[in-house]
């Protein structure tokens, strides 16, 4: 705690306490934290491993949108979550009951069969889908 010390009319010295708090010291902790958050934020988000084609058109920005992965080994996932392709129909009905937007984007590995992308996108659509989109990466951009 920091006093302060004045001379008082009669020449006797007074003290009182100092009500400054130095804050130097919080904000650098804060940004020491800052800087470590935003650093180690984008690692935390791990999604299923596709290798995706890559196109010319822009991506397509929808907030809770359904997405269909398949991976080269013919796993299905729907958000993430592992689902057998046999019960891939009713759980997309089941996904689908309450939503206004019935559209499912789908996600696979560019090494897939195309035989094989359009019998999950046939399964997606007899689902009840109205809109199916493909997931792709951006081509990479020609140095001008």
């Amino acid at each position: 705690m920091a006093f302060k010390v004045d001379a008082g009319h009669d020449g006797g010295r007074v003290r009182s306490a100092l009500a400054e708090i130095n804050v130097i010291p919080l904000v650098d902790v804060v940004l020491v934290l800052l800087l470590i958050f935003m650093l180690t934020a984008p690692m935390m988000y791990r999604g299923i491993d596709v290798q995706l084609p890559k196109t010319a058109s822009k991506p397509t920005a929808i907030e809770e949108r359904l997405v269909l992965t398949i991976t080269k080994d013919r796993l299905v996932y729907l958000n993430e979550r592992p689902i057998p392709v046999a019960t891939l129909e009713p759980r997309l009905r089941e996904f689908l009951r309450d939503r206004a937007d019935k559209t499912v984007f789908i996600k696979a590995d560019k090494d897939l069969s195309y035989g094989y992308v359009v019998e999950t996108m046939d399964r997606v659509r007899r689902a009840g889908v109205e809109r199916v989109g493909m997931v792709t990466e951006p081509l990479p951009r020609a140095r001008e």
